[in-house]
């Protein structure tokens, strides 16, 4: 179905604890290849539109993701992700907020390294290539992005953390175009 679905690193991933997986996001496949992908059970946050689609909605609130509207705070949404973590769970975010449509990665959004800050839960990115066309569907895990050296209380080290997170992936891209 993936063209062959290739994991590389997986034993980078830590087998307990609260994680945050991120990730590249280039087509409707990435989610459900990374979570086929990762060793353990990772919730998504997903657009809100996507769970309007009956039989669509239906499926993806039993894999466990829950509905996200783009570009407003959402306590609801924030919550549910706090618990995600609270309970040592994996929560999966694209930090780009949306598919790219050029394939580069573009600017990430704060959410994932607010909530790893807030929270403690360890980043673990993941490049994802081969969704876009022809396989083979490569997915690279990464060592966790360090946050430890952050002041999770200022600003700028929300900004940090997200650099070093799309920095990360980038990473983690270059490997996947490498292998094969």
């Amino acid at each position: 179905m993936f063209y062959g679905l290739r994991v590389y690193r997986a034993e980078l991933v830590p087998a307990d604890g609260p994680l945050i997986v991120v990730a590249n996001h280039v087509s409707y496949l990435d989610p459900p290849v990374l979570g086929v992908a990762f060793p353990r059970r990772v919730y998504f946050m997903a657009k809100e539109e996507l769970f309007r689609i009956p039989a669509f909605g239906w499926l993806l609130r039993g894999l466990g993701a829950f509905p996200v509207k783009r570009g407003v705070p959402d306590r609801r949404v924030i919550k549910r992700a706090l618990a995600v973590l609270a309970a040592g769970e994996v929560l999966g975010i694209f930090p780009e907020g949306t598919r790219s449509k050029t394939g580069e990665l573009g600017e990430a959004e704060e959410g994932a390294a607010l909530l790893a800050l807030r929270t403690g839960a360890r980043l673990v990115p993941a490049g994802i290539r081969g969704t876009r066309g022809r396989g083979p569907v490569r997915v690279v895990f990464g060592p966790p992005v360090d946050g430890s050296d952050l002041n999770p209380k200022d600003r700028t080290s929300v900004k940090v953390l997200s650099q070093r997170i799309m920095d990360s992936i980038a990473v983690l891209l270059q490997k996947a175009d490498e292998l094969d």
